[in-house]
């Protein structure tokens, strides 16, 4: 039996194992959140190094791509210092083919047109995939990574102008405490109630995408009728979207025992199975996998009585 385990800097409370079958082969997937604690993170990277198949880095990116530049978050390094044997990834690999897929799933599988629809993209500097796949259905896209990452009410509403942002942002955002950037620990437990400086962005949008943690930092109480496009969920997370009146979610993931895991661990798992090292794991290797394993992006309908997104 092949061993994966997600290491994350969120909250114990989102842990979750499964034990499973790929391609005639078991696996055990395993997510074990150290609620922000830095040093128990790099401690348990250290101590179980060896022993699992493949490590998932969760809660924190290794690195922000912008074009052909990578810049490295000070603190995720930090976290993997120990690490000799185990392989690590953060999901970047996987999450840019994925979200691309998510992307085309909602026009060729649930038959919505996305073209003209408001699409608010959260945080698109770890998102470029899903970002460039709304743009190549013309979508009409904000993406909100100054609003939400540094409190600037201020919409983004191009490709160009996110890449200048990023350009611009990320060799800074990447030298400072993860937690400054992005809900970790007991932040990540818990909807924070949005107040009129956020509701109107999601008020306008009929496509809510992006990472899980940043939509529901400032979710409002009703988001009646929106599609809900994002990563990892929790049954908790799912019963809270329909109370507010989401029309349907959909995670990048697959459902697994109950609930989608993030990224990270869906590649850790794909990279035991492709058996290279991540270096030189290409897209195409990806693509061919989630072909043989049948991999689909994962569809809740919550409320979908509700006006059609179509009409």
């Amino acid at each position: 039996m092949k061993k994966v385990i997600s290491i994350s800097l969120g909250s114990d409370k989102r842990d979750h194992k499964v034990k499973t079958k790929f391609l005639g082969e078991h696996f055990s997937i395993e997510r074990r959140g150290t609620n922000g604690d830095k040093k128990k993170a790099a401690h348990l990277f250290s101590e179980l190094d060896g022993n699992y198949d493949a490590f998932g880095l969760g809660g924190i990116d290794l690195s922000i791509k912008v074009e052909d530049n990578k810049y490295y978050f000070r603190d995720a390094k930090k976290l993997i210092k120990g690490v000799k044997k185990t392989p690590v990834v953060d999901g970047s690999g996987l999450k840019n083919t994925l979200e691309r897929i998510a992307v085309n799933y909602l026009v060729d599988t649930l038959n919505i047109d996305i073209r003209q629809k408001k699409v608010l993209v959260t945080s698109a500097m770890d998102r470029f995939g899903m970002a460039e796949a709304f743009n190549l259905h013309n979508s009409d896209l904000i993406y909100g990574d100054l609003i939400f990452g540094l409190g600037i009410p201020i919409r983004i509403k191009s490709l160009k102008a996110l890449k200048v942002l990023a350009s611009i942002v990320a060799p800074v955002v990447t030298k400072l405490p993860f937690e400054l950037v992005y809900p970790t620990g007991s932040k990540q437990d818990n909807f924070k109630e949005s107040d009129d400086k956020y509701k109107k962005y999601y008020d306008e949008a009929d496509i809510i995408a992006g990472d899980f943690h940043y939509i529901k930092s400032h979710l409002p109480k009703r988001i009646n009728n929106k599609i809900i496009l994002t990563n990892t969920t929790t049954k908790k997370d799912i019963k809270d979207l329909k109370k507010r009146g989401a029309k349907s979610i959909i995670t990048t993931t697959p459902n697994l025992n109950g609930r989608t895991f993030g990224t990270n661990v869906m590649e850790a798992l794909l990279i035991t199975i492709i058996d290279k090292d991540p270096k030189n794991i290409r897209i195409e290797d990806y693509l061919d996998l989630l072909n043989k394993l049948d991999f689909k992006p994962n569809h809740v309908p919550l409320n979908e009585e509700r006006v059609n997104i179509n009409e």
